[in-house]
């Protein structure tokens, strides 16, 4: 087992479970900390993903599955509470009767002004996790700088244009060069960008390097970005080779994961989610879709284990095909902490 420095994982990030009631306002808690960005969907209901972060403000949403700029609505998010969220009637979050999911994770609240780039960025930075905030004003000026915060190489960044209608980049230090992106609303592979929205550039410890892409750098536009960096024993950002048989690969993170997204890179394929809160996780998975408003079914993908989790469907070419290269980040807890001490989980 990896040894990790962080002993309680739901410190950092969770994933609550609640059934819609409808109510004006209503407080879900449990979370185990107060927020900085949540991802929730209805599972029982055809109806958008929704994310929130602290540094753009609670009630400012955008549509992970889409291209629509950033919208304010005081039927979804109203605020973020120190235990979890407080949110509307809106039907992704809180359709009566409806199985609804949200995935936490802790920032560093609503952020603030760094100077390390030639762009100043307001950064919510959680260095012990691995995972900033981090928004800035594009220039359109490749070969621009904004500071992340981390102090560490991001291994995945999720940019997104919030100001006009534009799709969402998603950057994985697995893709074949730096100027390949993949769409986190599309189901293509990883394609190379001919307007470079990262000047070809890996991040460094403390930089993510812009190309004169309105993606990641539009002039005047407002830009958000998700930035992790892998921590031993609590996240994992990799990717796996399909074998195209049921007993498929297993892929080795070191901690019990409870959350993994994962996507076929090398050609085209959706982006799935698995947790360890819904039901049915190992066999008869609860599938969700994070580039589709697709309501929730069960699918057999992958098996969550002690310490990895495995590939297991054999149908179907984009979830575990003989010739399918998928990319992965993972969340979870590691059984043992700092000093040999058994984690909490």
């Amino acid at each position: 087992m990896a040894y990790t420095t962080i002993n309680k994982s739901a410190d950092y990030f969770n994933t609550k479970l609640w059934t819609g009631n409808s109510d004006a306002t209503r407080n879900i808690t449990g979370v185990g900390f107060q927020p900085d960005f949540t991802w929730v969907k209805n599972r029982s209901l055809a109806s958008d993903h929704r994310v929130h972060d602290a540094v753009r403000g609670a009630n400012k949403g955008l549509v992970p599955n889409g291209n629509d700029a950033e919208d304010s609505s005081t039927t979804a998010v109203k605020s973020f509470l120190s235990d979890g969220i407080q949110i509307g009637n809106e039907q992704s979050f809180n359709r009566n009767g409806d199985n609804h999911v949200g995935w936490f994770w802790k920032a560093n609240g609503a952020g603030s002004s760094n100077t390390d780039g030639t762009i100043t960025s307001t950064v919510s930075a959680n260095q012990t996790a691995g995972f900033s905030i981090v928004k800035w004003t594009g220039n359109n000026t490749g070969g621009a700088t904004v500071g992340h915060g981390l102090g560490a190489v991001p291994q995945m960044i999720i940019f997104r244009n919030y100001s006009i209608a534009e799709d969402w980049t998603v950057y994985h230090h697995k893709l074949s060069n730096n100027n390949h992106k993949l769409d986190l609303n599309g189901t293509g592979g990883q394609a190379n960008v001919t307007n470079p929205y990262m000047e070809n550039t890996t991040p460094t410890s403390s930089l993510i390097t812009l190309g004169d892409h309105q993606r990641t750098n539009g002039s005047g536009n407002s830009i958000i970005a998700y930035c992790f960096v892998e921590k031993t024993g609590y996240s994992k950002f990799g990717s796996v080779n399909g074998n195209g048989n049921n007993d498929g690969p297993f892929v080795y993170t070191g901690f019990a994961p409870s959350f993994v997204l994962y996507k076929k890179y090398n050609a085209a394929g959706d982006w799935y989610f698995v947790d360890n809160k819904r039901p049915g996780y190992n066999n008869n998975n609860k599938r969700l879709y994070a580039n589709t408003n697709q309501a929730e079914e069960t699918y057999d993908l992958i098996n969550l284990y002690s310490n990895g989790f495995k590939l297991t469907n054999s149908t179907h070419t984009y979830t575990n095909d003989s010739a399918g290269t998928y990319m992965y980040m993972a969340f979870g807890q590691s059984l043992v902490g700092s000093n040999n001490v058994p984690c909490t989980a």
